[in-house]
C-alpha cells in the first residue's frame, strides 16, 4: 500500500470518522500569507477559503468562528448576537491549548477541546469551501453542508 501524500492530522481522522468526503491540498506555507496566499496557491477565490478563528469571551472561554477569507469578524456584533459582553481574539498560546493546532494550521475539526462553533451564514451559499486540514500549508475542500457535523450556530458578523 502506498503512503499517503498528505498529513493525517486529527482533523483528517475526524473527517474520516464522520464519513465526510474531502479533497486534500498541500502547498508551501508562507508566514503571514493568510487566505490570499492559500487562494492563489490553490487557484481559488479568497471568498471560498474559510478562516478558523479562535476567540475568547469575557469568561475566558473559547469559541470558534468560521469566516470567509476576504472578510473580517465584528467581535462587537458577535458578542451582541451571543448575548455576551465582550469577545476578543484568543492568544496564540490559548488557541493552541484549546485546539491542539499551531497558529496558521487551525482546523475546526478534531480539536483537543470541544469548542462551540459559529459559522458566517453566507458560507452556506458556497458550492464548496476550502478550510484548514490541521497543519500549516494543508487545506481540505469540502461541501458547506458538511460543517453540520460541528453542530454550529449560524451568525451574521462579517465586515468587508
Amino acid at each position: 500500500m502506498s503512503k499517503e501524500k498528505y498529513p493525517v492530522t486529527p482533523a483528517i481522522r475526524f473527517l474520516r470518522e464522520h464519513h465526510i468526503a474531502y479533497e486534500p491540498h498541500v502547498f508551501a506555507y508562507e508566514e503571514h500569507g493568510g487566505t490570499a496566499q492559500t487562494a492563489a496557491e490553490l487557484g481559488l477565490n479568497e471568498h471560498q477559503v474559510i478562516k478558523t478563528i479562535v476567540l475568547a469571551n469575557e469568561a475566558k472561554h473559547g469559541l470558534i468562528v468560521l469566516m470567509h477569507g476576504d472578510r473580517e469578524i465584528s467581535t462587537r456584533n458577535l458578542a451582541r448576537q451571543l448575548g455576551m459582553k465582550h469577545i476578543e481574539p484568543a492568544t496564540a498560546a490559548q488557541a493552541s491549548k484549546w485546539t491542539g493546532y499551531l497558529f496558521g494550521g487551525t482546523s475546526p475539526f478534531g480539536t483537543k477541546t470541544a469548542l462551540p462553533v459559529y459559522v458566517e451564514e453566507s458560507i452556506y451559499a458556497l458550492e464548496r469551501l476550502c478550510i484548514n486540514g490541521g497543519k500549516r500549508g494543508f487545506q481540505v475542500i469540502i461541501r458547506p453542508q458538511d460543517l453540520a457535523v460541528l453542530n454550529p450556530q449560524t451568525v451574521n458578523v462579517s465586515v468587508e
